[in-house]
């Protein structure tokens, strides 16, 4: 909402003028953001990137999380092609979730943001930031206004113990949410409330287990696809994308096998649709199944 300018209708006494706006937000503060109905629905397109990433694309602004295009970050094990970032298209953001190479990759934030704009990312971390951009460390729990889209950082659990958080992001009349590489923790339920339903959940499905930390676990570091199922089921996700999947050939990060596989099978019976959708595809957010 654009609060620099007089609301059409301000021609209307001010008593029902004031009645309107109170009504207006108070729908604001419904659980589930129901205000949002009002909106086109098809304003916002999502695009996903390689590996975690996406793209939210508004007619006017492009919203990146988690860009990927360093092709030496997974090198071979990765088969996913890089989508490029350099395109942004009106006001440029880009969320990061977390330090680790493969979520905040410093070259394709400085493609996204070459023509200014805003890095969002945990408070406590310090990235680089591009010339010409703005910073904005963010607080979990607290909204961050970013043109027309609303970004709020909530809590997410490293599979080392690292800084790191999942992002709730509404535009365009959707709401999705973002997981980084989260494993399973039990901030669930209050971002479900607080800020469900969802459009989309981007939740992490490999469950891999890690060998560079001695002593090894052997435990999943990162969402298994039977968590993350669970995790949709509780955040009221209307449709699951998985993403951060498909590395191999590695003998210290081991995936699930067939994680999509796995996925569909733990959905089955639940109102969740799977949506497996390929690197530089767009996410349908009109199909239920």
């Amino acid at each position: 909402m654009n609060t620099d300018r007089r609301p059409i209708g301000c021609s209307l006494p001010r008593r029902s003028f004031l009645v309107g706006c109170a009504g207006l937000a108070a729908a604001a503060l419904l659980p589930g953001g129901r205000a949002f109905a009002a909106a086109r629905s098809d304003s916002l397109r999502i695009q996903r990137l390689a590996w975690a990433g996406i793209r939210l694309q508004l007619p006017g602004a492009t919203l990146f999380i988690d860009p990927l295009v360093n092709a030496n970050e997974w090198g071979t094990a990765l088969a996913d092609p890089l989508i490029p970032v350099d395109d942004a298209i009106g006001d440029a953001y880009v969320l990061v979730t977390h330090a680790h190479g493969d979520h905040f990759d410093a070259g394709a934030v400085a493609a996204a943001l070459g023509g200014g704009g805003v890095l969002a990312y945990p408070a406590g971390m310090t990235p680089k930031v591009p010339d010409g951009a703005r910073a904005r460390p963010s607080t979990p729990w607290e909204p961050q206004l970013l043109g027309d889209f609303t970004a709020t950082a909530v809590p997410a659990s490293d599979g080392y113990g690292d800084l790191q958080v999942s992002w709730v992001v509404s535009a365009g009349g959707r709401r999705i949410f973002h997981g980084g590489d989260t494993l399973w923790h039990g901030h669930w339920w209050r971002i479900g409330r607080q800020f469900g339903p969802f459009d989309a959940a981007f939740l992490p499905v490999n469950g891999a287990r890690f060998g560079w930390r001695k002593p090894v676990s052997g435990l999943p570091g990162v969402l298994t696809p039977e968590q993350a199922v669970a995790a949709a089921t509780i955040l009221g996700a209307r449709r699951l994308v998985p993403i951060h999947y498909g590395v191999s050939g590695m003998d210290e990060y081991v995936e699930v096998d067939d994680p999509v596989g796995q996925l569909r099978k733990a959905a089955r019976g639940l109102p969740i649709a799977i949506q497996p959708t390929a690197p530089g595809h767009w996410v349908d957010l009109q199909a239920e199944g």
